[in-house]
């Protein structure tokens, strides 16, 4: 029986990436996509969401939520990475939702109508989760689980020194989620950055004539551009492909129950991730974070998951 899902994003090129696996993939079944500012603004997340569900067009449509401003966001737009559209500038044709509904509405509406059911797959910033639980107070009891892409175990940051993109693009947001009761299993900077793709995945990629591959060969090459220009490195990550890798085969990651928590306040750290890694510490049974992954079998399965929405999409 497929895993039911929510996947919260911030499109993103490798939001995209990581939705084209998803939406295909037999064992889980997409209830709804919300999008979230992150990468882009909050009316771009949600023009893109859109975008890359009708360029896809899976068997399966699933709802759309819409993103709203943080108000508690400092952080500046990836746009320098992904693009002015976040997309590669690939100018993607859009039709416009006649009604559109909150992201955070959305996902307490579908997770009360299967309770213990939804798996959160949360790929961006985690306002819509905070507010979610804010609409709904009883709603960690009522989810399955969430799979959060973000934090950094070992200090070392991608927006600041010391603070991953996601988190300190709502720090105040993932304080509120980590703290929640909600079970939890977070996929930080660390271990997605053991997953590197060179330009050979190109030649990985499903055709051209398949709407996924038309779709993966617009974007990607963009992203292979910035990471050079912009961060000098000749190879990319792609971090929320590898968090969906981690819900359909979590065996490929070593994990460990630890007690964590995010600074809010900080002058410089405002945004990091603090894990309580001593000997003496104490767990948090709801608190799962991988430190490790088989980065040859990510790798493997992302390749195969693309494959399969070429297949399904040729």
């Amino acid at each position: 029986m497929p895993r039911k899902v929510i996947i919260d994003c911030d499109p993103g090129i490798d939001d995209a990436v990581a939705l084209t696996m998803a939406l295909f993939d037999s064992r889980l079944e997409v209830a709804a996509v919300t999008a979230v500012a992150g990468n882009v603004d909050a009316d771009q997340a949600t023009r893109n969401v859109q975008a890359i569900i009708e360029q896809l067009d899976p068997p399966r449509m699933p709802r759309i939520g819409s993103a709203s401003s943080s108000e508690n966001s400092r952080a500046p737009f990836a746009y320098q990475i992904h693009g002015k559209d976040g997309l590669g500038n690939a100018g993607l044709a859009v039709s416009e939702l006649v009604r559109q509904h909150p992201s955070e509405k959305l996902i307490c509406d579908e997770v009360k109508a299967a309770p213990g059911e939804v798996t959160i797959i949360c790929l961006g910033p985690l306002t819509n989760v905070a507010r979610a639980l804010q609409r709904d107070p009883n709603l960690p009891a009522q989810l399955g689980r969430l799979v959060i892409m973000g934090g950094s175990v070992n200090g070392i940051g991608n927006a600041t020194r010391c603070a991953e993109f996601n988190f300190y693009s709502d720090p105040e947001a993932a304080r509120e989620v980590i703290r929640s009761s909600a079970t939890k299993t977070i996929i930080p900077l660390d271990v997605t950055s053991q997953v590197a793709w060179s330009l050979g995945l190109s030649d990985q990629l499903p055709p051209e004539t398949s709407r996924a591959g038309a779709l993966l060969r617009k974007i990607l090459p963009h992203l292979f551009r910035t990471y050079r220009h912009e961060l000098g490195l000749e190879t990319i990550h792609l971090h929320d492909a590898v968090a969906i890798a981690a819900t359909v085969h979590p065996e490929l990651f070593t994990s460990r129950e630890l007690e964590g928590d995010v600074e809010t306040l900080g002058e410089l750290t405002r945004g990091m991730t603090i894990f309580d890694r001593r000997p003496t510490a104490m767990s948090r049974s709801d608190l799962e974070v991988a430190l490790e992954c088989d980065a040859a079998a990510v790798t493997d399965c992302i390749v195969r998951c693309l494959a399969e929405a070429g297949r399904l999409t040729g």
